[in-house]
């Protein structure tokens, strides 16, 4: 049953290739995983079965994906690198990217664990499942919330960033708002984009990783 749903993830990701390119309006990992859900509702398989056969595959696939973020970020040339700039873009995503998710599930009187599920919302997923484990959120919701964030800023962001020519804010804010898929898709646009975007990708995981966890268990505690 594993190899069928490794097979399968694959199988939709190459079929998404082909619809992409003829059918740009939406990213090519978007329609991968319109696929993949077509494919798990003709199957009859729900998604934490699914989530269940893969992810012990995926996750620990990602974390290498994580760490070899630093060849990218190697190659980038840390002189022209506002840091100022881009420190205050960090800071500013973290904590907003915390704490509006988390006071609107609050307002939508969702359950506490449910909550503490969006508490990771704009960190990646190899991140966000060690957040989990930290704050006792339940690790397939973390994963479900982390990926179809990820999946609508990368569907919107060819709207949102059509009128921006820089291409090291664009990254940026792939990067910072979708953070892997997003940082897929700064690839596709070019190599300086996908740069910025796995840099705002790491900076926030890191940054969101130290201080979430110690607000979330004061927070409980208080």
């Amino acid at each position: 049953m594993v190899g069928i749903a490794i097979g399968l993830t694959l199988l939709c990701y190459l079929l998404a290739q082909g619809l992409g390119r003829r059918l740009t309006f939406l990213p090519v990992i978007v329609w991968a995983a319109l696929l993949l859900m077509l494919a798990l509702g003709l199957l009859q398989w729900p998604y934490q079965h699914y989530y269940s056969l893969v992810s012990p595959w995926f996750d620990h696939l990602l974390g290498y994906v994580v760490v070899a973020l630093a060849i990218p970020l190697a190659a980038m040339d840390w002189r022209r690198l506002p840091l100022r700039h881009v420190g205050g873009l960090v800071v500013l995503a973290s904590f907003s990217g915390v704490l509006l998710p988390v006071i609107l599930a609050w307002w939508w009187h969702l359950a506490t664990p449910q909550i503490l599920a969006f508490v990771t919302r704009s960190i990646t997923t190899p991140i966000a499942l060690s957040v989990a484990g930290l704050i006792h959120a339940p690790p397939v919701l973390v994963s479900l919330i982390v990926i179809v964030s990820g999946l609508i800023g990368a569907a919107v962001s060819p709207w949102l960033l059509r009128s921006i020519q820089d291409e090291r804010a664009a990254g940026l804010a792939l990067g910072l708002v979708a953070h892997a898929i997003g940082t897929v898709e700064a690839w596709r646009r070019n190599p300086e984009c996908g740069r910025f975007a796995a840099l705002g990708m790491a900076l926030n995981g890191v940054l969101t990783a130290l201080w979430a966890p110690w607000a979330v268990n004061w927070f409980m505690h208080h």
